[in-house]
């Protein structure tokens, strides 16, 4: 497949993570116009959505020098999920964001890629602290936060106000921004 980013390839114990490639579309369009996660967060887009969200995403990697990894099974070579970092104009901060697809979650692999995404960002980008947005009611993904050292500052989201801030501190960070 064509690369259509400059994203480093990370592995894991099980999974691969890399940039976005043409034939993750379908999956990611799946995830956004039907998956369960999405529908319970009122947040299912069309197809087109979906399309423009996949090349906005991309655009992100050449933009900023960072965004969301397709996260795939080693022993399967299927995408299971997007995790990464994201900086939209008007946020403060870099988010470290996870969503999987269906079928994925409850296996470990949110808190396995996002790992590795943080020791990267913080050995590769020099970064000191990332922040999580993450739905109130979203317990799962609050889990998610918790396992990986994130503490909720209580505060709420300027740009998602149903959303806390959750904070990731990283030891040994070079402490640059982009």
């Amino acid at each position: 497949m064509q690369k259509l980013s400059a994203a480093p390839i990370l592995t894991t114990e099980r999974l691969v993570l890399r940039g976005p490639e043409q034939g993750d579309l379908p999956p990611f369009t799946r995830f956004m116009t039907s998956a369960p996660s999405m529908k319970a967060q009122g947040e299912t887009g069309t197809a087109e959505q979906a399309w423009f969200g996949f090349l906005i995403g991309i655009g992100h990697w050449h933009w900023h020098g960072f965004g969301f990894f397709t996260v795939v099974e080693q022993h399967t070579g299927h995408a299971v999920g997007r995790v990464g970092l994201i900086k939209h104009s008007n946020w403060p901060d870099v988010e470290l964001a996870w969503h999987l697809f269906e079928g994925a979650e409850g296996k470990g692999y949110a808190t396995e890629a996002a790992c590795a995404v943080k020791e990267w960002a913080r050995a590769d980008l020099g970064l000191d602290q990332l922040h999580s947005y993450i739905d109130v009611t979203n317990t799962r993904s609050q889990a998610v936060a918790t396992r990986l050292g994130a503490v909720t500052d209580g505060t709420r989201a300027p740009h998602e106000p149903e959303a806390e801030v959750w904070v990731h501190r990283m030891e040994g960070a070079q402490g640059q921004t982009p």
